[in-house]
């Protein structure tokens, strides 16, 4: 596929073919066996075809599908290792390239948003595209000040084809489900709908990736490209080399490992206490690494684009994900749960034992309770696995907690950077980025403390 299909019903037609292809190898007994069983349930041979029509598919189609993609593509990390290898080609694929628009598309749109002489502005402007996403391209080009620079163009009716993707998609969420055991889909699915308008405003993405440029210009570890110029369907930004996350994740060394893991745990956290705003669609096609680190050329930065996605916060994140890991991570089992209940992750409804609880969330903040923690595929299928299965109190529990709308891109956001993390295998001082960054998760000073004592 050239182009954006934009009539419904083909889209709906190819989306709507996927769950009977899948039934039809029978590979959904998948969902079922998943937990234990795995390496006795499909052939390799079985899992490639299936990675390979499902992917194919949303790849070709961008839009809704590919973005739906992209988000998967980050929980692979989640599966049984027999299983995950066949996916994880097939997943990569999405979160660096889909299929170009042709190129009288793209010159058609740049007149309509830039002008008829849209060409004066740039010294060069390169028609092949360097990179595909879910609703625009992006070409390389060198604008008429001599700035390289990197030209993101939306595709047509690409607003149309997210919608009715995500509602199509949304209709066979339940078959999608065990392609990420402990991920429920629907939600997943229902946000990444709720999202559209705002990816789809190009204004509001140059506002959020100018805010970071600004606030991390001279920053040594993150670099962040500014905006050039923006336009309707059209954004122009600084180009920036370097090497994709999928490359280091694919074959990178462990050092280049680790200082990336290092460097997009400490991106996720600072940025919303610097900037109000965090950056919610963190796949790997969205960052590189950079050489000219703190410690010289040899030392590594990273770069992060696409900042379509954003959720505003602007006090930074809430102080209740600090104080309950705080908490947590203290064995103050009761009050955690007082204060879940507070902010409505526990219902009113809903009684439930605050050690139980509390032996829920601890598997989960492991990384937080060493100086450093390795990121690992097994660590989180284990996860997974604890979750997912029906069998266990964990999942049982998991059934009853809420999770307010408030939290829920926080939520995504901080699971899909984990799943990157276990895809890296690095090893991260998680602890010291929750530290400096992480409202909450430090105690209150002893005179602020003794302050609040009084008062009470």
């Amino acid at each position: 596929m050239s182009d954006l299909p934009r009539k419904a019903v083909t889209r709906t037609a190819k989306l709507a073919a996927l769950p009977l292809g899948f039934a039809g190898r029978a590979t959904w007994g998948l969902g079922k066996r998943i937990v234990g069983e795995s390496a006795e349930i499909v052939g390799r041979e079985l899992q490639q075809r299936t990675a390979d029509q499902l992917f194919k598919v949303l790849g070709e189609l961008k839009g809704g599908a590919m973005k739906f993609g992209q988000a998967l593509s980050v929980f692979e990390s989640a599966l049984p290792e027999e299983v995950a290898g066949p996916y994880r080609a097939a997943l990569t694929k999405l979160q660096e390239a889909a299929p170009p628009m042709p190129t009288r598309t793209v010159h058609t749109v740049l007149e309509e948003r830039l002008g008829e002489d849209w060409r004066q502005l740039f010294a060069e402007f390169d028609d092949k595209p360097s990179a595909a996403a879910s609703i625009g391209q992006v070409h390389r080009a060198v604008w008429h000040d001599g700035r390289e620079v990197a030209v993101k163009v939306q595709y047509p009716g690409a607003g149309e084809a997210l919608l009715s993707d995500l509602n199509q998609l949304g209709r066979f969420a339940r078959l999608l489900g065990p392609l990420v055991p402990g991920i429920d889909i629907k939600p997943l699915i229902n946000e990444l709908r709720d999202r559209v308008s705002e990816e789809l405003d190009y204004g509001l993405e140059a506002q959020a990736q100018q805010a970071h440029a600004e606030e991390f210009a001279d920053d040594p570890d993150v670099v962040v490209p500014a905006v050039v110029h923006q336009g309707e369907q059209v954004l122009v930004t600084e180009w920036i080399d370097g090497v994709p996350l999928s490359e280091v994740i694919a074959d990178g060394t462990q050092e280049q490992r680790d200082r990336a893991g290092q460097l997009l745990a400490r991106f996720l956290f600072s940025g919303p206490a610097r900037t109000g705003l965090l950056h919610a669609d963190p796949h790997p096609g969205n960052f590189r690494l950079l050489p000219g680190g703190p410690d010289g050329e040899e030392d590594w930065r990273l770069g992060v684009l696409d900042f379509g996605t954003v959720d505003r916060l602007p006090g930074g994140l809430p102080e209740t994900i600090g104080a309950s890991l705080r908490m947590t991570l203290e064995g103050d089992a009761e009050a955690v749960y007082e204060l879940l209940r507070t902010e409505g992750f526990v219902k009113d409804s809903i009684e439930l034992d605050p050690d139980a609880v509390l032996d829920y969330l601890l598997p989960i903040i492991e990384p937080a309770v060493v100086d450093e923690f390795t990121f690992t595929r097994s660590w989180m299928r284990s996860q997974a696995a604890r979750i997912a299965d029906p069998r266990s109190p964990a999942h049982q529990l998991g059934k009853q907690l809420n999770l307010p709308p408030a939290y829920l891109l926080i939520h995504r956001v901080t699971l899909s950077t984990i799943g990157v993390l276990c895809q890296l295998g690095a090893a991260v001082r998680l602890r010291e980025e929750l530290e400096e960054w992480l409202p909450g998760f430090l105690p209150e000073e002893d005179g602020g403390e003794d302050e609040s004592a009084a008062e009470a």
